[in-house]
């Protein structure tokens, strides 16, 4: 099933794509998306059976998508340098000699820097002259959890989406860490929905691309991650309590502006397409700021 949170003239919603082109709503079962995912199964079920019975559904392109999670109530946690080949065009941009992070390096992402598909993605030259673009597969926690062996650490996955780590570079050399540099408004798109688990039951399979203006840049398969989604879960949970609605985005493959030489970094009026099979396309545009 696909999830999403959407507006219309009579405000927010919650609701289930039905044949890819239409959207029932689930208002009926849950006020927001977090809410839907904490009811757990039991609310999953009755929202397939909403889908199935609806007389009434809106056609898709008459709503405006807004983030699956508008505001979610953490800070992403995202991974750095996890596929091998963007780990070493990241230590070549640095001049350092190419390793791989004996650990899953994890930072986070500010929740204000959410946006929708479509959303335009702001540059303002007071800021960064360095923006960059990450598609990256994440995926939301559903049943929370403490200590989580990696045997059972898929069971606690609720679904997946495209997330695009938008960087400011220039930010992330000068502060000499992740947080400010990935955490400006409206510099993390995600969508354009949730795709439930039981949808994509081996995410390894799934493909994901970048394109810039038309141009192919990011190409590489789930796959090739360094930390797979089980490792990733297993470390971050010990010690740790992972909460029901918590995002986690899995790290980005090579092709990003800043591993060219020179690197090429984004332009007002540039146009993202983050693709992930089986998900979709989450597409924003780069607008200048005065």
């Amino acid at each position: 099933m696909r999830l999403v949170t959407y507006q219309d003239a009579r405000g927010a919603h919650i609701g289930a794509l039905r044949d890819e082109s239409v959207v029932v709503a689930l208002d009926s079962l849950a006020s927001t998306m977090l809410a839907l995912i904490e009811g757990g199964p039991d609310v999953l079920q009755a929202a397939h059976n909403v889908v199935a019975r609806a007389t009434t559904a809106q056609p898709l392109s008459e709503v405006q998508l807004l983030a699956p999670i508008p505001r979610p109530r953490q800070n992403i946690i995202c991974l750095g340098m996890n596929y091998v080949e963007h780990a070493y065009e990241s230590m070549r941009a640095k001049g350092l000699p190419p390793s791989l992070p004996p650990h899953p390096v994890f930072f986070t992402k500010a929740a204000t820097a959410v946006c929708a598909p479509e959303d335009d993605v702001p540059l303002d030259p007071h800021v960064t002259a360095a923006l960059d673009y990450e598609v990256e597969l994440a995926f939301v926690i559903g049943q929370g959890g403490k200590n989580i062996a990696r045997e059972t650490a898929m069971r606690h996955v609720f679904g997946y989406t495209i997330l695009n780590d938008i960087s400011a570079r220039d930010l992330q050399n000068r502060h000499q860490q992740f947080y400010k540099a990935k955490s400006l408004d409206r510099c993390c798109p995600m969508g354009p929905w949730i795709v439930t688990a039981d949808e994509i039951p081996d995410p390894t399979i799934l493909g994901l691309r970048l394109r810039l203006n038309g141009e192919p840049r990011q190409n590489s398969t789930v796959a090739d991650l360094i930390f797979d989604i089980p490792t990733i879960i297993e470390v971050l949970s010990r010690g740790q309590t992972l909460e029901s609605g918590t995002i986690i985005s899995t790290g980005t493959p090579s092709g990003v502006g800043m591993g060219f030489t020179p690197p090429q970094y984004m332009q007002p009026g540039d146009v993202m397409e983050a693709e992930i099979d089986r998900i979709g396309v989450l597409r924003n545009r780069v607008v200048a700021v005065e």
